[in-house]
């Protein structure tokens, strides 16, 4: 009898451990749900995926062929995306994922294609970084880089 309720006892922890599993899938789902709210103008479904504290940076190059890390305010992205004109259509193209997950920490790596209005506009990557808190997992940082040269339009 004893055997038969350490088993018992063996299938009930790992079940529990099991529903605890961040995979990648799970991260990759965040990506998505945050991109359908983007392209969809939906900052509620966006943020649904977002800590509350969440940074904002970008990568890039200015005019002068400087290196340039820019910060957003999550709010101020958010309000561009909600006032979008309908006739606008931004669409990000992600090329790949590439996930890593140790524990309560995540890191989600995208190649893009950045499109305006079905224009090429530019290239890069998002690297998204994700912990569980206690609402959830969240996406808690992105930076991305933004380039025109070397992109290879697919």
């Amino acid at each position: 009898m004893k055997f038969l309720f350490s088993i018992l006892m063996l299938g009930f922890s790992v079940t529990i451990t099991a529903q605890d599993f961040f995979t990648e899938a799970d991260a990759k789902g965040l990506i998505d749900t945050f991109f359908e709210g983007f392209h969809k103008g939906d900052t509620l479904l966006m943020q649904s995926v977002l800590a509350e504290n969440v940074v904002l940076q970008s990568a890039s190059v200015n005019r002068e062929g400087k290196n340039v890390l820019s910060v957003t305010p999550m709010s101020g992205f958010l309000k561009s995306i909600g006032s979008r004109p309908e006739d606008q259509v931004w669409k990000e193209k992600l090329l790949g994922y590439e996930v890593q997950i140790d524990g309560n920490l995540a890191h989600v790596w995208t190649p893009y294609e950045f499109w305006y209005n079905g224009t090429f506009s530019h290239c890069g990557a998002n690297a998204f970084t994700i912990a569980k808190l206690e609402e959830g997992w969240k996406i808690i940082h992105l930076i991305d880089s933004r380039r025109r040269d070397d992109c290879q339009q697919e």
